[in-house]
């Protein structure tokens, strides 16, 4: 650390915020929650293992009294089904009959996860220098720009800056017959704020966990930055989100940290169906579609509910569709924001036609700064200026 003295600078010896052995807990317990998915127990053991290797707590401050206050401050509750509530009643007064409790997360630690995912990757946004996300566009909004213009017919009175208006009256009229006219009114300009209704998909397919990489958890934390983001500071927005797999189905904000990859197949026309549908709904003009998949269309649900499925990939078949929803969503102003997690040429070239045939975005990225360009780009989308 520097410090600034008369002559110039000073280095001292870094020293770590003071943490209690709770709070450094709890922030390894908080990743750990989100890899498995909301099973406390998994996160538990997989806690067990770490301090077994890292010597995390000691006689003073164990993982027992750890998961004591987890409870007691509202993070986990025990729950007892009826099997364990019926043996404890028989064997009162006996600890092992009484049964052990199912550990669950509680809506607290489930909003503190977004709040903590909105933290990691909205504060690496920042720090980046990609900073606030300006189109240079004006209108009518409640942004200030810092510039002014003429009155113009329509202009809200609380937009009128009334020094401004008063010193071009004196310039234009004089201090001896002073007037104020329509002409003497300028305006201080302000951004416009676009209302923006945004369905985020992701894909739970089983790709998302091949060859041993996790593509999952990043997609979860950016889903519950952006939920946090969105239901914080863009309260008049809409967020939906929905998951993809044979078949899509919507979500809960509050389930997202509980989300699997589960043994399915990669149904992108599904889930780009379900996504038009929901949007179809929203007044708002200004909608959108976010996707994070590994772009491997492999299953499309027949008109006589069967599954049409090919594992290897990109059937010619299943592309087209794909196109054709990609098409299908131009037509309606709905464009299409994809975020390719993974890097094989031939599933990329896809990727480039489909957003060529919707003439929206691609972004092809590993998983390091996924979370990083989804903000950028809600922050772009919002603020614009909608013509026709």
């Amino acid at each position: 650390m520097a410090m600034n003295t008369r002559k110039g600078f000073r280095f001292t010896t870094y020293e770590a915020p003071d943490q209690t052995p709770f709070e450094k807990l709890f922030e390894i317990f908080q990743e750990l929650i989100t890899h498995t998915s909301g099973d406390v127990e998994e996160a538990l053991d997989w806690l067990r293992e770490l301090d077994k290797e890292y010597e995390l707590t000691d006689e003073d401050y164990t993982i027992d009294d750890f998961i004591e206050d987890l409870k007691a401050k509202g993070f986990i509750r025990e729950e007892f089904d009826m099997d364990d509530r019926e043996a404890g009643e028989g064997e009162e007064g006996d600890e092992e009959g009484r049964g052990q409790g199912n550990l669950s997360i509680t809506a607290k630690l489930e909003r503190m996860l977004r709040q903590r995912a909105l933290e990691q990757i909205f504060g690496k946004l920042k720090r980046s220098g990609a900073g606030n996300h300006r189109t240079g566009k004006s209108g009518r909004g409640d942004e200030h720009t810092g510039d002014f213009r003429e009155y113009r017919f329509g202009d809200s009175l609380e937009s009128i800056s009334m020094t401004e208006s008063l010193r071009n009256a004196q310039v234009n009229h004089g201090l001896d017959s002073f007037s104020l006219n329509e002409d003497d009114l300028v305006v201080e300009d302000t951004h416009y704020k676009a209302q923006m209704s945004t369905v985020l998909m992701i894909d739970i397919s089983h790709s998302m966990i091949l060859y041993g990489e996790d593509r999952i958890t990043p997609a979860k934390k950016v889903a519950m930055a952006l939920a946090e983001l969105i239901t914080t500071r863009y309260p008049k927005d809409t967020l939906e989100i929905l998951v993809f797999g044979n078949d899509a189905w919507p979500i809960p904000i509050k389930d997202l940290p509980y989300l699997k990859v589960g043994p399915y197949h990669t149904n992108t026309v599904a889930g780009l169906q379900l996504a038009m549908d929901m949007l179809r709904r929203k007044r708002n003009t200004n909608k959108q579609i976010f996707m994070i998949t590994d772009g491997k269309p492999s299953c499309l649900r027949l008109p006589n509910g069967d599954y049409y499925k090919n594992s290897v990939g990109l059937d010619e078949y299943i592309v087209e569709k794909c196109y054709a929803m990609a098409q299908q969503a131009r037509k309606l102003h709905i464009p299409i924001t994809t975020f390719m997690i993974a890097e094989d040429p031939y599933l990329m070239q896809f990727v480039r036609e489909f957003t060529q045939a919707n003439k929206g975005k691609a972004f092809y990225t590993g998983l390091k700064g996924l979370g990083e360009m989804i903000f950028e780009d809600y922050e772009q989308n919002r603020k614009r200026r909608i013509k026709g």
